[in-house]
């Protein structure tokens, strides 16, 4: 499959690229480029290969979910522009 000057300039108004008339030519080089490499990849039988999740053959550790209040009100409410009660303040926004 080639790619011609108009499907250049298609993809690059879809992908809302600017491409300058003169970097055209380029553009559409590199496109064929990666399009032959691709083509080659196709061509690798993969028929016996299972699919990979990771390429690490590790579990993470979980953590059991437990909900908190971070244990440090005070350090929390010092970032706020103004506190009242234990809470932030804000102002008033419904009438």
């Amino acid at each position: 499959m080639a790619i011609d000057n108009e499907t250049v300039k298609k993809v690059a108004f879809l992908a809302r690229l600017k491409i300058e008339d003169e970097k055209i030519e380029a553009t559409k080089e590199e496109f064929n480029k990666i399009l032959a490499w691709i083509e080659e990849l196709n061509e690798i039988n993969t028929d016996n290969v299972e699919p990979l999740i990771s390429v690490n053959d590790i579990s993470l550790r979980l953590r059991e979910d437990e909900v908190s209040d971070g244990h440090q009100p005070q350090a929390v409410l010092e970032n706020a522009p103004a506190a009242e009660y234990g809470y932030f303040a804000v102002p008033k926004v419904v009438e």
